[in-house]
C-alpha cells in the first residue's frame, strides 16, 4: 500500500472516531509495575473496568508477591469485570512471575534510568508481556511515543484497509506513530483503544459495523462474519450382525435392483449371475472327500471276495496236481520191482 494512500485512511479514521469515542483519563500516580501491571488488564477491556480491577487487587490482596501467589481461578473472579478475565489474570501472573526471577523484588524504578531502547528490549523479555504491554509503558511511564495496539484494533484497521493481512499478522500498523504527534499520543490510542474494544467484545453487532462502513463502505466482504452451524446428526449405535439384519439388507438390495434404472437392472442382473456361476465352480472345484473314502473301501472289500473266492477255487486244483505228481511217481517205481508187481496184482483179482 502507497504511504500517501495509507496517511489518508488513518486520518479519515481519527476524524471519524473523534466523533463517536471521547478521550478516556488517564492521570495518574503509578510506578513503572503498577503500569505494567495496569496494561495486563486493560488491553481488552475500558478504561473504567481496568481501574475498577487495579483497585481490587491493590486493596484486598496484602502485596503483588501474594497476587503472584494466588491461583489463576482464583484471580479470574476478581478480574470478572474484564472482558478477558482468565487471559488477563494469566498474563498478570505470568509478569509477576519472571520480574520476581529476574530480580527478586517489584521494584523497577531503577529501569527509567536506562535508556528506552534498552528497557523496551528488558520488558519484551518477561514472560506474559504482548506489544500492547510493552507500547503502553513506554508511553505512560517512559515518556516514549508508542501507540498501543489490542487485538481489536488491529483487525479494524485491517478491515478498513490501513494494513493488509500480512501486517496484520505482524501486529503492527505502520505509519500510526506518524501520522499521530507525540503531544497528542495518549488522547487519541485513548479513542483508537475503545474502537477495539467494542470490536473485540461485539465483532458481529451492528454499531461497529456501522463505524466501520462509515469510515470505509467498501468493506463489505471484509467484516467479521458469523461462523456457520453445522447440525451434526448423533452417530447411530452400531447394531449387531444377526439372520433379521442379512435378511433386510438382502431385501433392500433387491427393491434397490428392482426400482433401479435399465442399465442398473442389467448390471445387477449381471453380477447375480456372476456370483451364482463362482458358487457352481466352488462346488464343483471341491469334491466331497466322505463318499471318496466309502468308495474306496468298498473296492477294497470287493478285491478281498474275489481273492477269497479265486483261492477256494485253486485249492482243488493243487489237490489234482498233487495227485497226478502222485500217481507218476506210483508208477515210475525201479526197473526192476515193475514186473514183479504187475504180476502179484493180477493173481489175485478175483474171476
Amino acid at each position: 500500500m502507497a504511504s500517501n494512500n495509507r496517511a489518508t485512511l488513518i486520518a479519515k479514521v481519527l476524524k471519524i472516531l473523534k466523533r463517536h469515542y471521547q478521550p478516556a483519563d488517564t492521570s495518574n500516580d503509578r510506578s513503572l509495575l503498577e503500569h505494567l501491571l495496569f496494561a495486563c488488564c486493560l488491553e481488552n477491556s475500558l478504561h473504567a473496568n481496568a481501574n475498577e480491577v487495579f483497585e481490587v487487587l491493590t486493596k484486598d490482596y496484602f502485596d503483588w508477591n501474594e497476587v503472584r501467589v494466588s491461583s489463576v481461578h482464583e484471580l479470574t473472579t476478581a478480574m470478572k469485570p474484564l472482558n478477558d478475565p482468565k487471559e488477563s489474570a494469566i498474563r498478570l501472573k505470568r509478569v509477576l512471575q519472571s520480574v520476581f526471577e529476574t530480580h527478586y523484588t517489584f521494584d523497577l524504578e531503577s529501569m527509567k534510568k536506562q535508556n528506552i531502547g534498552q528497557t523496551v528490549k528488558q520488558l519484551e523479555q518477561y514472560n506474559g508481556t504482548t506489544q500492547f504491554t510493552v507500547a503502553f509503558v513506554t508511553q505512560n511511564a517512559l515518556s516514549g511515543h508508542s501507540i498501543p495496539i489490542n487485538r481489536g484494533l488491529l483487525e479494524s484497521m485491517r478491515v478498513v484497509g490501513v494494513v493488509s493481512d500480512a501486517e496484520a499478522l505482524k501486529g503492527t500498523v505502520p505509519g500510526l506513530g506518524r501520522a499521530v504527534p507525540k503531544t497528542k499520543g495518549v488522547e487519541v490510542s485513548t479513542v483508537l483503544h475503545q474502537m477495539g474494544v467494542e470490536l473485540y467484545r461485539s465483532p458481529y453487532g451492528p454499531g461497529i459495523r456501522k463505524l466501520l462502513l462509515e469510515i470505509r463502505p467498501d468493506c463489505k466482504d471484509r467484516l467479521p462474519k458469523r461462523p456457520s452451524k453445522k447440525v451434526e446428526a448423533p452417530a447411530k449405535p452400531k447394531q449387531a450382525v444377526t439372520e433379521k439384519s442379512v435378511k433386510e439388507k438382502t431385501a433392500a438390495v433387491a427393491k434397490a435392483a428392482s426400482k433401479a434404472t435399465p442399465p442398473k437392472k442389467k448390471a445387477a442382473k449381471q453380477a447375480v449371475s456372476r456370483s451364482i456361476a463362482k458358487q457352481a465352480t466352488k462346488k464343483k472345484a471341491a469334491p466331497k472327500k466322505l463318499p471318496a473314502k466309502k468308495t474306496t473301501a468298498k473296492k477294497t472289500t470287493a478285491k478281498r471276495t474275489t481273492a477269497k473266492k479265486t483261492s477256494s477255487k485253486k485249492k482243488p486244483v493243487k489237490t489234482t496236481t498233487k495227485k497226478k505228481i502222485v500217481k507218476k511217481k506210483a508208477k515210475a517205481p525201479a526197473k526192476g520191482k515193475k514186473k514183479l508187481a504187475t504180476t502179484k496184482l493180477r493173481k489175485r483179482k478175483p474171476k
